[in-house]
């Protein structure tokens, strides 16, 4: 970790700029597979997002050092669009956004495991340890609770499908610091939304049944432009600046954005126990993620030639 990982103004905006960007997808793509089926809403969404940032990356030669390591590029693809976009549309088809947003907040929890995995023993101090298991409750509540209309086998499948993709959500992170940290971000995220978007692509228009509506046109369009392209661009220079264990932080704002837009515009509701399940996952990410403070230790600078700023 270099002196430059910690949440300084910068961060601090970038942290903001994901807290909208990645906030607001979950009532896009409500509204995207109400005629859209998931996997063209992943097709639809990568394909766009990578056409667009395609001139980009040419003009700063950023794909020939992303083709030198296409297999990890591929295999971020796979872990942070391919998996999660398709298990999102999917879940969303049976869950309020509201509540979608709240459960991919349960990053920094296995964030936090997957760090003491790879030998961060910080990573589950007394605080952290604490957090995982108040956080893990306040999830049960929101799910269990009354009041939440999740029922049925369906419901369960989908809770699940969304806590899945809050594991690859935080795995992704930890590839994109260590395997692709000298790899330009534009071209690891042009390469990768390209390879999902083909990839997808047949399978969309094998499960596509209904003529989309423009209503949901546009909200596809939405989830590819700033939800997709900007926002990955967004979060790599995130990453870079407070490290892959600090950089999911800003999961606890965006079921804030996520509930209050789909209160506001799909008139979900806020049941009892999301009210009480909350504030406790949000507790316990908090302290899993960073023991109660998201200051990085003092370190000596690093004078090195590939040292980041």
């Amino acid at each position: 970790m270099n002196s430059s990982q910690r949440y300084d103004t910068r961060a601090w905006l970038l942290f903001a700029a994901m807290a909208v960007l990645w906030g607001t997808p979950y009532l896009f793509i409500s509204v995207a597979v109400e005629s859209y089926s998931p996997a063209a809403v992943v097709a639809g969404r990568t394909l766009l997002g990578g056409l667009l940032l395609l001139p980009f990356a040419i003009r700063r030669k950023a794909l020939r050092p992303a083709f030198e390591k296409i297999g990890w590029v591929l295999l971020f693809g796979a872990i942070e669009m391919a998996g999660p976009f398709l298990l999102l549309g999917h879940a969303e088809q049976t869950l309020p956004s509201g509540l979608t947003g709240l459960l991919v907040a349960t990053v920094p929890l296995f964030a936090a495991i997957i760090a003491f995995g790879g030998g961060d023993r910080s990573a589950l101090s007394p605080a952290r340890s604490i957090g995982l298991f108040v956080g893990f409750v306040g999830v049960f509540v929101m799910v269990a609770g009354p009041g939440l209309a999740v029922d049925g086998g369906n419901g369960s499948i989908a809770v699940g499908e969304v806590l899945l993709v809050a594991l690859l959500y935080a795995i992704a992170p930890f590839f994109i610091a260590t395997k692709l940290r000298d790899v330009p971000s534009l071209g690891s995220i042009t390469l990768a939304l390209l390879a999902v978007g083909i990839f997808y692509t047949p399978i969309a228009f094998l499960t596509q049944h209904q003529v989309p509506t423009l209503k949901d046109t546009l909200a596809l369009i939405a989830l590819a432009v700033p939800c997709t392209a900007l926002a990955f661009i967004t979060f790599f220079a995130l990453i870079a600046r407070v490290g892959p264990v600090r950089a999911p932080l800003f999961t606890y704002v965006n079921p804030v954005v996520a509930i209050v837009l789909g209160t506001l515009i799909l008139g979900e509701p806020l049941t009892f126990g999301l009210l009480i399940g909350f504030p406790l996952m949000m507790a316990g990410c908090w302290l899993a993620a960073t023991g109660s403070t998201v200051r990085a230790r003092k370190v000596k600078p690093d004078l090195t030639p590939n040292a980041r700023s």
